[in-house]
């Protein structure tokens, strides 16, 4: 009888808030618990406070050399973002827009934006294009329905530069919990956020199948 083996799926979280384990963090560790359980599942969680992600330059030097100049955490993590199947993200809302943490990962995609529009090369191998899921999870202090509005443009390019496309892209956004722990007390953020992450991953298996 001949066995079948089985890649693991890849999951790639990226906690992006400076406070570590507050709000949006958790909203993080909820959807990855909707996932843990699955044999098939391997997770890695990121803190980006501990990353050592600079800020992009701004130099351009990656629409020549097809890699970033920079020698720092983003050497590890560049090579995870493109092997990972299913990449999460998640961030609180400061003044209106993305956390400086992850938006300094989100600037430094900017080598991938130069392989894939400028030098005009793959992301991702041809057979993978399509099979990769993205997930943006945020909080907010502020109750006004436009809060995320800001955030969202960042995270699409973040995400259209690593080949997920919009309709790839799942959000899980609360507003309204601002002190840390706030988030435990919604009444239905981590319903949410378990059925996402299990969502995702019955979606990805799908994918991955074809």
């Amino acid at each position: 009888m001949t066995k079948i083996t089985v890649m693991p799926i890849k999951v790639l979280a990226f906690a992006g808030s400076p406070r570590r384990h507050g709000n949006s963090e958790t909203l993080l560790d909820w959807v990855l618990g909707g996932m843990i359980a699955d044999p098939d599942v391997v997770i890695e969680k990121v803190a980006l406070t501990d990353a050592n992600i600079n800020p992009c330059r701004g130099c351009n030097a990656c629409e020549k050399l097809n890699a970033c100049v920079q020698r720092d955490g983003m050497d590890i993590y560049h090579d995870k973002i493109i092997a990972a199947d299913i990449i999460l993200l998640s961030s609180p809302i400061y003044c209106m827009g993305i956390a400086s943490q992850p938006k300094a990962l989100i600037d430094r995609a900017q080598v991938f934006r130069s392989r894939k529009y400028v030098l005009k090369l793959p992301i991702v191998p041809p057979e993978r294009k399509g099979k990769r899921l993205g997930g943006f999870l945020a909080s907010a202090g502020q109750n006004w329905d436009y809060v995320f509005d800001a955030a969202i443009p960042s995270v699409k390019c973040f995400f259209h530069v690593i080949d997920i496309k919009d309709a790839d892209i799942s959000y899980l956004m609360i507003n309204g919990v601002d002190e840390k722990g706030a988030i435990e007390k919604h009444p239905a953020a981590r319903t949410d956020a378990e059925k996402l992450g299990k969502t995702m991953l019955a979606e990805i298996k799908k994918r991955l199948a074809a």
